[in-house]
């Protein structure tokens, strides 16, 4: 994948944190491939990452809030254009706290312009679908440059508003088809004006170990990713003790941290799971990829709303780790069931324990999921291929306009 020489910028919301690590992969390769990418984010994360690029990621990012005094200067030419996004701001559906709110926005986006300018960008992508897209859209009312943006979650997570912030956007991306049909029929976006895009990981660093000893303590789950209720760990842990009590032999490996750290052991005392489940804190990559190594199935057990194409299963499909996942956002387009891995509908705790019974109980059906899953992430997951496709979107939504200028 090579472009003629192009400057993007990429708005991410609070990067990096623990859980932005597709972001970063996704930035790589576009550089790679000669996109001069420039990293703008909303302000800096309250949390540390974990990640062994975190700081280098950190120093490459401008951060938008608090603005620059230089910001407040607005010349002559850009008036216009500041009414039109006072005025966006006064027709948003929301209540005069959020229009407030939305005057900070305002305040961010002309930094992002005077950038723009600076910088000369061609093009910017917001990797959210919440306040990033209103500065996206205001930057543009404002003369700044093109934009799109990407839904990473079901719609109503992600504000009000939606046809507002898309109102020059060339192209709006939903990391699940799900989510692209919500995109369509409750945003009203024009079918041609969206696609499905996923995230991606890293397949050639992401692999199986050249062998996956059995564990003595038998089947080993392992789940990554937010220590949140919306996770699911809770159904996660009842299923694992109704198969326990059904003579499973297993014990299940929790990384991640996150506000519900506290209900969470909680919920593994009261299932009298102690012995069995521990909690092992934040993880970057490369413990991520160790813990991979040693496991036997990946669990996400996710309710709700919020849940795209969840990375956190493709790099465990990458590493040969067949997934348990509940039937939420993306999971169905991608695993099939029984062939790479075991879908389950949302809070069903007998389904999570026949699961794990199923993979316990069959060695020889771990094996064959686990290639299986290996071969579905290369075919599909690739942060290359998936990368390729965002560029391929990003330059076709533009071809129009620039033909007709």
């Amino acid at each position: 994948m090579t472009v003629a020489p192009f400057r993007l910028g990429m708005l991410i919301p609070e990067f990096p944190t623990q859980t932005h690590a597709f972001f970063w992969r996704e930035i790589t390769a576009l550089r790679a491939a000669g996109v001069e990418v420039h990293v703008f984010s909303t302000r800096r994360p309250v949390e540390d990452c974990p990640h062994e690029w975190a700081e280098r990621a950190a120093s490459e990012t401008t951060y938008l809030y608090p603005p620059r005094l230089s910001s407040a200067l607005v010349s002559p030419r850009d008036f216009p254009g500041m009414a039109q996004a006072l005025a966006y701001i006064a027709r948003l559906s929301v209540g005069a706290k959020q229009k407030a709110r939305a005057l900070g926005m305002l305040a961010c986006a002309v930094d992002l312009l005077h950038y723009a300018r600076e910088r000369k960008l061609d093009h910017v992508h917001g990797h959210s679908a919440a306040d990033a897209a209103h500065v996206l859209a205001l930057c543009r009312l404002l003369g700044g440059p093109r934009y799109s943006f990407h839904l990473h979650g079901d719609l109503p997570v992600y504000g009000t508003d939606h046809g507002a912030k898309a109102w020059d956007a060339t192209f709006v991306a939903a990391a699940a088809r799900p989510m692209q049909r919500q995109l369509i029929e409750d945003a009203g976006l024009a079918a041609e004006r969206t696609y499905t895009l996923w995230m991606g990981v890293d397949t050639d660093r992401f692999q199986p170990p050249a062998k996956r000893a059995e564990d003595p303590r038998g089947l080993h789950l392992v789940s990554v990713g937010r220590l949140h209720l919306c996770k699911g760990h809770v159904h996660t842990f009842s299923g694992l003790r109704k198969a326990l009590d059904r003579g499973l032999k297993a014990h299940m490996t929790v990384g991640g941290r996150g506000p519900h750290e506290k209900e969470i052991r909680e919920a593994v005392a009261r299932f009298g799971l102690e012995s069995h489940v521990e909690l092992v804190g934040p993880l970057g990559e490369a413990a991520v990829m160790e813990l991979l190594h040693r496991a036997d199935a990946f669990v996400l057990s996710s309710v709700g709303l919020g849940e795209a194409s969840p990375v956190a299963v493709m790099e465990a499909m990458a590493c040969g780790v067949p997934p348990v996942c509940s039937i939420i956002g993306g999971t169905p387009d991608m695993i099939e069931d029984g062939t790479d891995g075991l879908l389950v509908a949302q809070e069903d705790e007998e389904g999570l324990a026949n699961a794990f019974l199923r993979l316990g109980q069959d060695r020889a059906l771990q094996e064959r999921m686990s290639r299986a899953a290996r071969e579905r992430a290369v075919r599909t997951f690739d942060y290359r291929e998936t990368s390729r496709r965002l560029l391929d979107a990003i330059q076709e939504s533009r071809a129009p306009r620039r033909q007709a200028a």
